[in-house]
């Protein structure tokens, strides 16, 4: 019998830690053995239940991952930590490579991203697990960046244009509420082809759609950023 990675995950949006841990069920090899909300509640629990990786997210109502990341470190707890973050300054992702996570994921997070990284994760787990002797080849292995698999999971579906995609995602950099129309309109597309890019970026994780009702005619679907 395979033995079962013993996984923590630490994140403040209760939903969002819902989530992994119904990912990780799905995956199959993995057992969550613990849940914390806050800086307090992941340190007790770090502490008496010893896991061997953590899924970390970075803002926390009374600290930060990375001072979880650091006291860890500090303790030489045997965990191995993948952080979860919407923080994308490079210095959070300096301070968490000087911690030695073994990636880092930005949100929000697709499925078959994370899929990857806890695969990855398995894998070179198994191997060190069943290895007596190192060799370049096999540290070389073990240390190369996801890069290529990062891109190959976030490669876009099948008629969805990254330069457009990018020209959808521009028109709500600040908070406004575009119909299809609207959208295509800005970019000088047809609303056929912006509701495509639209709906793609609900399927994401990035925006929401509402209804208006106006006051004559079929009620339209609204596009929005996601609140977080």
């Amino acid at each position: 019998m395979i033995e079962q990675t013993r996984v923590m995950i630490i994140e403040d949006d209760v939903g969002i830690a819902e989530l992994h841990h119904r990912y990780l069920i799905q995956m199959g090899g993995f057992e969550v053995i613990g849940i914390a909300t806050t800086q307090t509640e992941a340190e007790m629990q770090l502490d008496i239940l010893k896991p061997d990786l953590v899924l970390l997210d970075v803002y926390l109502p009374d600290g930060t991952g990375l001072d979880i990341l650091q006291k860890v470190r500090g303790s030489n707890q045997g965990c191995d930590v993948i952080l979860i973050t919407a923080a994308r300054d490079v210095d959070t992702l300096q301070q968490a490579m000087r911690g030695g996570v073994v990636d880092y994921l930005l949100k929000p997070v697709m499925f078959p991203r994370l899929e990857a990284a806890l695969k990855k994760y398995q894998a070179q787990k198994s191997q060190l697990d069943t290895t007596d002797d190192l060799n370049q080849n096999l540290v070389d292995k073990m240390l190369q960046s996801s890069a290529a698999t990062e891109t190959k999971t976030q490669r876009l579906p099948k008629g969805i244009d990254g330069v457009t995609l990018d020209k959808i995602r521009n028109l709500f950099s600040e908070p406004v509420s575009l119909t299809a129309d609207e959208a295509g309109e800005s970019i000088g597309a047809s609303r056929t082809t912006a509701r495509r890019y639209l709906e793609y970026l609900i399927s994401s994780g990035e925006l929401e759609a509402d209804l208006n009702y106006g006051t004559v005619g079929r009620p339209e679907r609204c596009y929005k950023k996601l609140a977080r």
